[in-house]
């Protein structure tokens, strides 16, 4: 007989399995409906709010609705994408182990692109998609999912962070870097949403991981939003004063007296108004639980639009005049949001800026 090895063993041998051992490998896992359900309000709380960030970096309105979830099986994955597609690969550093692939059309991958470049984002080609316009891609992906592990964060109670995206053009017919990926995956869970970006996009945006990290997300949700088990409390023994003895008690009858009541002063009761006007200081009760969560607080000097062209041309010495007048007061925003004004000052070697106006918070409505 001959010794020579076939090549579906030779390519299990390359992945550290033979054949012997296909028998013993455990059972494919899969999603239940309460997991899928779960996933799904995972996603529609984390895309939330990665599609405010996004809205403020393209300067639309975002929507990103209507999780769908079902698995798939990378040949089902090669099918559903016979044509080449922008594909972003996010890893988790903190807080949760593993990553996923985010899948976007081309067309609306050069059409975010074009917007983060100042473009109006019409009449954009999906085969330009070069260094820089990929470059572009993601960095508006590192900003949701930036949000995202914020949203995280939040809900599960712990810290999570990201790597940067790593973003490719890909075609699944071939074999390539996330493609490669991908195949190391047994079984994938796939999340589809509809992202529309203003009247420029009305497409979906695909979510791929591998079904252990769902059920990782899953268990993370469970953990965060079971009740506590509470220490039961001995009951405390019940005491009972000592009778006093027969003899003690009196055999004569108890005269009461009726004591004079004084007069009390009566007066009209004050109330405070009913409908006091509402204080930026009222706090919430619960704001405590949100005391640990970060924030990025940026302080802008001002902005300025300009082409592509004029981008490359900058070099060591350039002046970029900002929309700004010196000596007008700078804006302070949190994640995002303007909420204060301020003027720069000079601490030792360090700049900071002193507050010198809050904006109210029905003032904030529409703000960018």
């Amino acid at each position: 007989m001959s010794e020579m090895l076939s090549q579906d063993e030779i390519d299990a041998l390359l992945r550290g399995t033979s054949d012997s051992s296909k028998s013993e490998a455990k059972p494919e896992e899969h999603l239940d409906s309460m997991e899928s359900d779960a996933l799904g309000e995972i996603g529609n709380i984390s895309f939330g709010n990665s599609a405010t960030a996004l809205s403020t970096l393209l300067q639309q309105k975002v929507e990103i609705t209507t999780p769908i979830v079902s698995e798939v099986t990378i040949d089902a994955l090669r099918e559903r994408y016979p044509t080449p597609h922008v594909a972003l690969r996010v890893g988790y550093t903190e807080g949760l182990k593993g990553e996923n692939v985010f899948v976007l059309t081309r067309e609306d991958a050069a059409i975010i692109s074009d917007l983060m470049l100042g473009g109006n984002g019409m009449d954009v080609d999906p085969e330009g998609l070069d260094e820089i316009r990929l470059s572009a891609v993601q960095e508006a992906m590192n900003q949701m999912m930036g949000a995202a592990a914020t949203s995280l964060s939040t809900v599960f109670s712990k810290k999570i962070d990201i790597s940067p995206p790593l973003v490719e053009v890909f075609d699944a017919t071939k074999n390539q870097t996330i493609i490669d990926r991908l195949e190391l995956w047994e079984t994938m869970v796939l999340i589809e949403f509809n992202l529309k970006v203003g009247t420029l996009i009305d497409s979906k945006i695909v979510q791929i991981a591998p079904i252990q990290f769902g059920k990782q997300l899953v268990n993370e949700l469970m953990a965060a939003t079971s009740p506590q088990p509470v220490a039961p409390v001995a009951a405390a023994p019940k005491l009972e004063a000592p009778k006093a003895p027969a003899a003690a008690i009196p055999q004569q009858p108890v005269r009461q007296e009726m004591k004079s009541v004084p007069e009390v002063a009566v007066s009209q009761a004050e109330f405070m108004p009913l409908h006091a006007p509402a204080t930026s200081e009222s706090i919430p009760a619960n704001l405590g639980l949100l005391y640990d969560v970060p924030l990025s607080v940026t302080v802008e000097l001002g902005r300025t639009k300009r082409s592509v062209r004029e981008v490359l041309e900058l070099s060591q010495g350039s002046i970029i005049e900002l929309d700004k007048l010196a000596g007008e007061p700078v804006d302070i925003y949190v994640n995002q949001q303007r909420i204060a004004r301020g003027e720069v000052v000079v601490i030792e070697e360090n700049f900071g800026v002193r507050v010198t106006e809050i904006i109210q918070p029905h003032e904030r409505i529409g703000i960018v």
